[in-house]
This record gives C-alpha cells, structure tokens and sequence, in this order.
C-alpha cells in the first residue's frame, strides 16, 4: 500500500513512543511510573466542568462556529489576556484551534514557504522542527550553552540568521528546559527581531507555570509596540487549566496572520469543539482557586524533585528550572555508570528494568539528557528517583 514519502519522512513523536510503550507495559500488569508526556495529573477543575455542562444544557456549541472560533470565545481569551499579560488585542487578532499544536501546524502552513528557514533554539521541543519540514521549510538549530542555563542570545542568533530567515520560534518558559528569560534578555531578542523583520512565534503554553525570574503571565509581546507587531503569540488552556484533552490552543497576531489561518482552517479542520471552546471560555473568565493550587502543587514538586534528582550519581542539572513542569538533566555520566555507552539505552533499560518511563534527550536535539516531568505526585516521583536509584547500584556492583 503507497504511503507518501512527506510520512515516510517523518520522525514519530519521541515523547509519545516512550508513553505509548509505558502505556503497553501497564496493560501488562507492570507497574510504571511514566514521567513521560507533559500532562498535569490533575482533573479539570469544577469551575470549569460546570461551564462545559451549562453550555451543553443551552445548547451553545451545539452548531458550527466560524473556523477561527466562537466570537465570545475569542473576546474572552483577549480579556484574559489583558488581565494576566497586559497586551491588548481585539477578537480578530484571535485564532482558535484544536490544541496549541495544531494551531502551530496551521501557523507554519500559512507562514513558511519550501525554502524559507524557521530559527529554532536548541534544545527544541520535538514537533517544532518535523511541522516546520512538513511545510517546506528548513529547521535552523541555534545550539545553546548548558552552563549558560540554555539561553537564547543576540549573538546567538546573528550567527544562524540569512537571508532566508522568517521566523524564530521563541519557547519560555522552555520544553524541556523550564527555561526562562529575563525581561532585559527577552527585550534584546525581541529588538533583534523588529531590526531584521523577523517574525517571532512565541510559544507560551507554559506561561502560567513561571516560578521567579518573570512575573507569571508575563508575553514578549508586552515590551513594546514594535515587538507585539513582530511577534506570534501561542499559548492554551492544556497545562495551566489540565485541559489537555479538551483540545484547545489559541494564537494572536495581526489581522492579516488570523485570516489567513482562519482561511486555512476552513478547508482543513473547521472550528474546534464547541463545548471545548466554551469550557475554555469559563476557564478564562475567573481566577479560581483551584488554578492556584495546581501552581503551587508544581512549584513545590519541583524543590523536592530537583533534590531527590541531583542526588543520583550522574544525574547533573546545575540550574534548578524556572517554569513549566520539566527537568532535563545530563545523565551521560549516570549512563556510563550504568554500563551504557548512550542516554537512550539507559533511557530504555530504565523503563524495562527499573519501570520508569522517561523521554530521551536526543527527541529534543541533546542525546545526552534525559526529559522527566514532575507534573506527577510527589509520592509518584520519590518513587521513580528510588527506582532510579536501586537500578543504578545494582548495575554498579555488577
């Protein structure tokens, strides 16, 4: 049976392979501890299902709404953006769709041309650079600097500009990293951009999940005028609202951007769910408590982690991360320790024998690290360090 060579091409999802086979391995009656996929453990919070629910009863979603959202929708999410981000925008600067990472397939679909160059940080999280080559265009990996605590500089990206530059992707707080910029340090990139009319997606999924360093909420596209006309904001309601599987992301840009996603999403996808967009419109609505909860659930998981991590031999991770819900340590040492010549058979023998999933590094362009989300209980993580730790000496007294 034919299947096009653009598939053929294409690399499978890292992180899903590793939970699919961690997904396997349970089915089996082993129990594993996934610190896979990046999904908070967290139900939707009840304020929100009481929207979807009264929405359901009214019968609004009910019905196609216009391929770029719900006009409602959408002016909520430019109010909440307001209020947590302090950028104004009217509801046609708003383009809905299912998940953040549909809505960045549809941007590189109606903004790259075969041949144009997409600039990309590196370490990346793993689909930017596969939707980037399924439009045509040409990942540009800008390495960065562990001991720099991976970030992005002018410098840096002077030297993977050329003429065939449009875009940079700009992720903070960073997947996997947990990254994040300054507002000085984001203000140098964002000027760089404005000065050599290229455009920035800035992808903020994670900015609700900020731990010092910026204010939580904090947009690039706050700094000034000039940036925000640049600048390709990204961001959902999955990880701060644990709505992954309500499927909605959102972007806001210029006019011109919206309507040619909303022209694209005409003929591809159609709206998203209309009981989704409604819950999300209740989600965004309020400051419920239950948001600040789940925050605050991270950021403590993350101090008692980031210890129990660094306690492994091998494991090196010299800068605690400063947003989303992600370590990325070195674990190349831990891998030679272990009797491993690379990270992704130590990753492997991890989950085969020690039962705990991880994503390799090399899904993320650093084969030496190793991914591990802490958006788990904190009973679940001591656990796999402890797993962790008991499979390390037994391969060292072997």
């Amino acid at each position: 049976m034919k299947i096009s060579q653009r598939i053929q091409n294409l690399a499978e999802s890292k992180t899903l392979q590793s939970s699919d086979r961690a997904r396997a391995l349970k089915q089996q009656g082993i129990d594993v501890i996934s610190l896979t996929v990046g999904e908070p453990d967290f139900n939707t919070p009840d304020y929100i299902r009481t929207a979807a629910k009264e929405a359901i009863d009214a019968g609004v979603g009910d019905h196609y709404t216009p391929a770029k959202g719900a006009g409602d929708v959408r002016q909520g999410i430019v109010d909440y953006v307001e209020r947590h981000s302090q950028v104004s925008y009217t509801p046609n600067e708003v383009f809905v769709a299912n998940g953040a990472k549909a809505v960045l397939y549809d941007l590189f679909q109606v903004l790259v041309d075969p041949g144009d160059e997409v600039l990309i940080p590196e370490p990346y999280w793993v689909s930017y650079a596969e939707q980037v080559r399924l439009a045509g265009g040409e990942p540009v990996l800008i390495p960065l600097d562990a001991n720099d605590g991976f970030k992005l500089t002018p410098e840096a990206l002077a030297k993977a500009l050329s003429d065939k530059s449009v875009l940079l992707i700009l992720n903070y707080p960073n997947n996997p990293t947990g990254t994040v910029l300054s507002k000085e340090e984001l203000q140098a990139i964002g000027d760089f951009c404005v000065a050599h009319d290229l455009l920035i997606l800035a992808d903020e999924i994670y900015n609700e999940l900020m731990y010092e360093t910026l204010p939580n909420g904090f947009s690039i596209a706050s700094l000034s005028p000039a940036i925000k006309a640049q600048t390709i904001v990204v961001n959902g309601v999955s990880k701060t609202y644990a709505m992954t599987g309500w499927r909605i992301g959102y972007c806001l840009a210029d006019e011109t951007i919206i309507k040619a996603l909303a022209k694209f999403a005409g003929q591809v996808s159609g709206n998203p769910a209309g009981v989704s967009q409604y819950a999300t419109l209740g989600a965004l609505k309020v400051d419920d408590e239950a948001v600040t909860s789940m925050y605050n659930a991270f950021k403590a998981r993350r101090d008692k982690g980031y210890a129990l991590l660094t306690a492994l031999p091998g494991f090196e991770l010299p800068n605690k991360p400063a947003g989303a819900f992600y370590f990325f340590p070195n674990c190349q040492k831990a891998a030679e320790l272990s009797g491993y010549d690379s990270v992704d058979d130590f990753s492997l023998a991890l989950l085969e024998e020690a039962h705990v999933a991880t994503v390799v590094g090399s899904a993320f362009g650093l084969p030496e690290h190793l991914r591990l989300s802490y958006a788990t209980s904190e009973k679940q993580f001591a656990e796999a360090m402890a797993r962790i730790r008991h499979f390390m000496e037994q391969k060292m007294t072997d």
